[in-house]
């Protein structure tokens, strides 16, 4: 497994195009590793690209890549990256071997991390019609979404909560006792987005309704509980909507709360 990190190009036209459309941006993700076609459909159980995209100033766009092969970003350097500055030595682009992290991580281990992910449910919006698939809209349940206790021990971790001397909030509730997760976790929620977009292909092709996604990036701290379960989900993602920058959990060490994951 290989940890990629490219720094796109923002005031290139190629580089407004993969940022405006996460298919776009898969496409392009996908066709950095020869074998594999952006249609192609991963095993279940296997590792699978996964990738993120990260903003951390107006005009520093952050791409994240995990995958079980190194890949060649040379086609991203060329339409959303930095030519003039890439030669042999700096690509324009960053690749570590994965395997030494995913082979430390130990029960009791704690880290700083963050994940973009598509918080959803289903709901029953009349007696009698089938179940349908919804976004979380509000943060007590999009947090309360990956706080579930049965997804955090399918994915090998729990967040960890916040000493009390921290909470501003008795037992993590309002006065209402209603939950407040933000003030009872090491848990905060950095950016919320709306996508939609088209799923066409082609001028010919038939079009149907766009997609819509909702992400949210976390960031927290954890503790790993089961590490065997942990390696799966950092090389599977977590979550639905994976091709479209959702599901990639990254680590950093967490000396301090506080601390932020790459």
């Amino acid at each position: 497994m290989f940890l990629s990190r490219f720094r796109v190009n923002t005031a290139r036209p190629g580089a407004r195009r993969l940022l405006s459309s996460p298919q776009a941006m898969h496409a392009a993700v996908m066709s950095s590793f020869p074998h594999i076609l952006p249609s192609d459909s991963p095993q279940p159980e296997a590792p699978r690209v996964l990738w993120r995209l990260d903003q951390r100033a107006r005009a520093e766009v952050l791409l994240y890549v995990v995958s079980p092969d190194r890949p060649d970003l040379t086609h991203l350097v060329e339409q959303a990256g930095w030519p003039a500055v890439a030669d042999r030595e700096n690509p324009g682009w960053q690749t570590r071997p994965y395997a030494p992290l995913l082979d430390r991580l130990a029960a009791g281990d704690r880290w700083a991390f963050r994940l973009t992910a598509n918080p959803v449910h289903t709901v029953r919006r009349k007696e009698g019609e089938p179940r349908k698939l919804t976004a979380h809209l509000t943060p007590v349940h999009q947090m309360g979404w990956l706080l579930d206790e049965e997804r955090q021990k399918r994915l090998g971790f729990r967040v960890c909560e916040k000493p009390a001397g921290r909470r501003l909030l008795p037992e993590g509730t309002t006065h209402h006792k209603h939950p407040h997760p933000g003030d009872r976790y090491e848990l905060t929620i950095r950016d919320t987005r709306s996508l939609a977009f088209d799923k066409s292909r082609g001028p010919g092709a038939r079009r149907d309704k766009p997609v819509t996604v909702v992400t949210v990036t976390f960031e927290g701290r954890l503790e790993v509980t089961d590490p065997a379960t942990m390696r799966r989900t950092l090389t599977q993602g977590i979550g639905r909507a994976r091709a479209y920058g959702c599901g990639l959990l990254t680590l950093a060490p967490a000396t301090q709360p506080g601390h932020r994951a790459p």
